[in-house]
């Protein structure tokens, strides 16, 4: 299974405004978003061309989950399925539904297909803190 690009790459984060802060004045990220909404807050920001870096309040664990586009996500199920993975049920993050891989050793993985690329241009430069 080939996955399309690493788009973003999921932080836990104990209190994203404080860390947030961190990225943009020691290491000079470029904040895109910061969202607070549904009892969570959830920061964007960008240190590189790689992928966006998320710091979300409502992420469980320690570990980070790499979040990867597929062209078609029931496709990449059954693939994934086929080859022996298992699949979380589908649900969804602002750029389109999402599911999580169990992955070996504990690492985080999710595949994503990408339904609202509006969504992008609609978050860019939002400050809820």
């Amino acid at each position: 299974m080939k996955f399309e690009s690493l788009d973003f790459l999921y932080m836990p984060s104990a209190d994203p405004a404080a860390e947030l802060e961190w990225f943009e004045t020691v290491l000079g990220a470029d904040v895109v978003f910061t969202i607070e909404a549904f009892g969570t807050r959830v920061a964007m920001l960008r240190q590189a061309a790689g992928p966006g870096i998320l710091l979300a309040g409502h992420l469980d664990g320690e570990r980070p989950v790499l979040v990867f586009r597929v062209d078609s996500l029931e496709a990449a199920t059954a693939e994934l399925r086929a080859a022996g993975a298992e699949l979380s049920e589908e649900f969804g993050i602002p750029h389109g539904p999402v599911r999580e891989i169990e992955a070996a050793g504990g690492h985080r993985l999710a595949i994503y297909e990408l339904t609202r690329p509006e969504t992008a241009a609609h978050l860019e430069g939002r400050r809820d803190f």
